[in-house]
């Protein structure tokens, strides 16, 4: 079924006025981006799962109003091909409202897509110039890449492996905290119901159930995933996520090293998180360097930032 961009947009803006688990990591991923990239005159996103490019209108808008000008912009995204012949067709057009943004704001800007099993991706396909200020991003993506494969290799540890190479200045990890990674589908199946569970009741607390914009994100997204997790096995089950946890030990194998949060900046988190109205039981907190974002005491999303070891 082909979704229209407008359904999407509709649907994105009920989420995130309803939710902060999209402003929130959108807005410190953005900010921690900004400080770094104060004195900067070359700046590339390198974007793993880009997808509508809802983060990045903010940070092109920062970059204008930036002392003495904005930097040189260049994104490289890497993205999962789109089935069909058309498999950069949806990145293709988030390129093209980017650099609409772009020009309307005076930055200039560059826009690559890489469309393609991300394990595959080389050093080389990215263009890397040392010269330039190198950020890595990835918030809630990660999850979409295998774990484990027919031949007994990682490839998420593939993709963390190739980001220590990038070498960036610094790696945005944001991960769905969720546990129905199993192979086994009682196993799957029981945390998938826990962790689902916690994400409708947000929505019963805070949309109307008649809300056309909530009923079709509740199909064409959370439905979707659940569909994927119960009725998939094996290679065709798309959502795998691990809880961030898991992903800490994780990312320290691939020889990366953890940096500390920013607390000032946590602060103006979660200010934020209250000026804009959000419901009581959104909670923000902080564990082992990683900002939590939970709802009545489970924690569903989770944002680090890491550099080569």
């Amino acid at each position: 079924m082909q979704i229209s961009t407008v359904e999407i947009l509709k649907s994105y803006q009920m989420y995130v006025t309803s939710t902060p688990f999209k402003t929130v990591p959108n807005f410190f991923a953005n900010m921690t981006i900004m400080k770094l990239a104060r004195k900067a005159t070359s700046l590339h996103l390198i974007d793993f799962g880009t997808s509508y490019g809802f983060q990045w209108p903010s940070l092109i808008q920062c970059l204008s109003e930036r002392n003495g000008g904005p930097p040189n912009l260049r994104i490289t995204t890497i993205e999962l091909p789109q089935p069909g012949f058309r498999p950069t067709e949806r990145v293709e057009e988030t390129s093209r409202r980017l650099a609409k943004y772009c020009a309307r704001f005076s930055v200039p800007f560059e826009f690559h897509v890489i469309a393609q099993k991300w394990e595959t991706v080389r050093v080389d396909d990215l263009k890397i110039d040392r010269n330039e200020l190198i950020v890595v991003n990835c918030l809630h993506r990660l999850k979409h890449v295998p774990d484990v494969t027919m031949m007994g290799k990682s490839p998420r540890d593939a993709v963390l492996k190739l980001i220590r190479k990038i070498n960036p200045e610094i790696f945005i990890h944001g991960v769905v905290n969720g546990a129905y990674n199993s192979p086994f589908f009682l196993t799957r199946f029981k945390q998938a119901l826990s962790h689902f569970e916690a994400i409708f009741d947000v929505f019963e607390a805070t949309v109307p159930c008649e809300d056309h914009q909530r009923m079709f994100f509740e199909r064409a997204g959370h439905g979707r995933d659940i569909v994927n997790v119960v009725a998939c096995e094996g290679l065709e089950i798309v959502e795998r996520p691990e809880t961030y946890q898991k992903w800490q030990v994780r990312n320290v194998r691939a020889g990366l090293k953890q940096l500390p949060l920013d607390q000032e900046l946590l602060k103006k988190v979660k200010t934020m998180s209250k000026s804009m109205g959000y419901h009581s039981d959104f909670r923000i907190d902080e564990d082992e360097q990683w900002m939590l974002q939970g709802w009545k005491g489970r924690v569903l999303m989770a944002l680090s930032l890491w550099k080569r070891e």
